[in-house]
């Protein structure tokens, strides 16, 4: 099936085409998505700081950390340096600050050294950071139990060449100690220029310099672009949006990049979830392309709405080369048919990456990375209902999650598939999710409704292919510790599931795990399942129970292992069988 078919307009092709310029959208070797940056992880770093981990247990930094191993810095003068491997003229560091004794964050800041030459003073802050409690987790430090350590700093303009030496290093003792994950370095393209016949938000009263409001300017420009048939061209520059921005059929939205081009929230207004950003996309033919939405939330409420991206009942549109970081949501879809989100970068949200939510179909994330979320990476998640959306259209499934990297969760998994039909995880790669699985199959939610006459459980054939977990399987808030992949029966049964050449290694706890918590209640079987070409080594490096392929008492059905040499399998269940060992 070619999403693409049914996207043939002019103004699709053109942003499309300069989307796939900008962000090196060709499909890469392998597994994961094609990331233009080289990480540096601290402790492989030359150092006077103190290497922390790597440890594996909840609520430590160590276990949130890339690698499970990071480095602080407490002393002023304590630093961390490293070579450059090639030119760069970005750079984005991974960072923890210690919380405030009430909560709400400290700042601090780092001196950058390039070559023993200051080149630039790096503010941080831990404003973003630190949740604690249970889910949905608050701001209040004495409800113990802290998760989301880590924040992001993305500095551009600079200038670094091949084998420069770059040194982090701390020149105040503001704060407790400033610990260092990992450090990207990137060289970004210039800016894009304006597509042809565009019209310019800057014609329309918008700022780019971030101090004056640009919401009614945008606004304006979007109704000006609909009625005209123009895309809409967003210079470099910082644009202040405190308001939805509602983007009808036909109209692109065109940046000049996502390290030129943002959208910038208030942090005074943006408690106020109506003063949030929130591109919302309605209708058919919509492109959003090359651009930035950097968000000031830093708590999670599920009864307000998301801010980034919301589509509701959209179809044939696309989401391309956009970076979203510090709102609740990256890219959430409500009743999407035949959407492609492409190039995307998720950073540091308090919840999903992406979720392809209710009635969504024929959609596909592509090699997109998402980083730091407190929620799933990647989700698709059928839904009978949700936020006054009702199922429509096709039946929600045949959507694929390729060619994508997902690291770092503080909450959740890295794909998850909760339902539908005929839906596809491939090509992906998952490090570090260190709170959950690296990839869920499971019946956790609802996805039925027997007054609206919906049932969108699994059907079909979904399919998990050719995808690498390192590191996964970790502590899950509610579930104790979970399989770096784990197929999980809670609420129904599963049918029509292969899993088919996929490499787990390192695995924190067990690599495999067969669960069904919902055959307590009738429900929990697994049927017409395969595992073929299944590698899973050095399970448990986190020191609990664990095993490569672990079927746990309350399952029951069955699997069948085809060219799977699984050495340690434990199946403690006497209602589910294993065919082919």
């Amino acid at each position: 099936m070619s999403i693409f078919t049914p996207m043939t307009s002019l103004i699709m092709r053109r942003a499309f085409s300069i989307a796939c310029a900008t962000c090196a959208c060709e499909a890469p070797a392998g597994v994961g998505a094609d990331m233009p940056w080289t990480t540096y992880e601290a402790e492989a770093m030359k150092s006077t700081g103190l290497v922390l981990g790597p440890k594996y247990d909840p609520y430590l930094v160590e276990t949130e950390s890339s690698g499970q191993k990071c480095v602080k810095l407490v002393a002023v003068g304590e630093f961390v340096e490293f070579t450059a491997a090639a030119n760069a003229n970005a750079l984005v560091i991974r960072y923890s600050l210690p919380d405030a004794k009430e909560g709400g964050g400290t700042n601090t800041s780092l001196d950058l050294f390039i070559n023993g030459k200051e080149a630039r003073k790096l503010a941080l802050t831990s404003r973003y950071s630190w949740l604690y409690g249970t889910y949905p987790f608050s701001n209040q430090p004495d409800e113990g139990k802290p998760r989301n350590f880590y924040d992001e700093l993305r500095v551009k303009d600079l200038n670094i060449a091949r084998d420069d030496v770059i040194r982090l290093q701390r020149v105040v003792a503001d704060t407790a100690y400033c610990i260092v994950d990992l450090v990207d370095l990137e060289n970004v393209p210039a800016p894009l220029t304006a597509p042809a016949n565009s019209l310019c938000v800057l014609d329309f009263g918008a700022d780019r310099n971030g101090e004056v409001d640009a919401t009614d300017a945008l606004r304006k420009c979007v109704a000006e672009a609909q009625k005209q048939g123009k895309p809409i061209w967003v210079p470099a520059g910082d644009y202040k949006v405190t308001g939805e921005i509602f983007v009808p059929s036909s109209v692109t939205i065109q940046g000049a990049g996502m390290w030129h081009t943002n959208f910038v929230g208030d942090k005074m207004l943006y408690s106020q979830s109506a003063r949030r950003i929130r591109f919302k996309l309605a209708g058919s033919h919509i492109h959003l392309a090359d651009f930035s939405i950097l968000g000031r939330l830093n708590y999670r409420n599920d009864n307000e709405p998301n801010d980034g991206i919301v589509g509701a009942n959209c179809a044939d549109s696309s989401v391309s080369c956009v970076w979203l970081e510090h709102t609740k949501v990256g890219v959430w879809i409500y009743n999407g048919v035949n959407l492609v989100i492409d190039g995307c970068r998720f950073r540091n949200l308090l919840a999903d990456g992406v979720n392809l939510c209710v009635g969504t179909s024929g959609t596909v994330i592509q090699n997109c990375t998402a980083r730091g979320t407190g929620d799933d990476c990647f989700a698709m998640w059928p839904a009978p209902s949700d936020q006054g959306f009702v199922g429509q259209g096709p039946p929600p499934g045949t959507n694929v999650i390729r060619r994508c990297t997902g690291q770092l969760t503080f909450l959740a998994n890295g794909a998850a598939i909760y339902g539908g039909v005929n839906n596809r995880v491939e090509d992906c790669l998952f490090t570090d999710i260190a709170t959950g699985c690296g990839i869920l199959i499971s019946t956790t939610f609802s996805t039925s409704d027997e007054n609206l006459k919906i049932d969108n459980n699994f059907s079909g054939t979904t399919l998990v292919t050719n995808c690498e977990l390192l590191r996964c399987g970790g502590y899950d808030h509610d579930w104790a510790w979970r399989g770096s992949l784990q197929i999980c029966m809670d609420r129904r049964s599963i049918s029509g599931l292969t899993i088919r050449r996929i490499t787990i290694r390192e695995s924190i706890s067990s690599g495999l795990t067969i669960v069904a918590p919902g055959s307590l209640k009738g429900e929990g079987t697994l049927s017409d399942a395969r595992l073929e070409q299944v590698s899973i080594t050095n399970s448990g490096i986190g020191g609990s129970p664990h095993h490569d392929l672990w079927i746990r008492k309350d399952a029951f059905g069955s699997i069948a292992l085809v060219n799977s040499p699984i050495a340690d399998v434990l199946n403690e269940s006497e209602h589910f069988r294993l065919f082919g060992r």
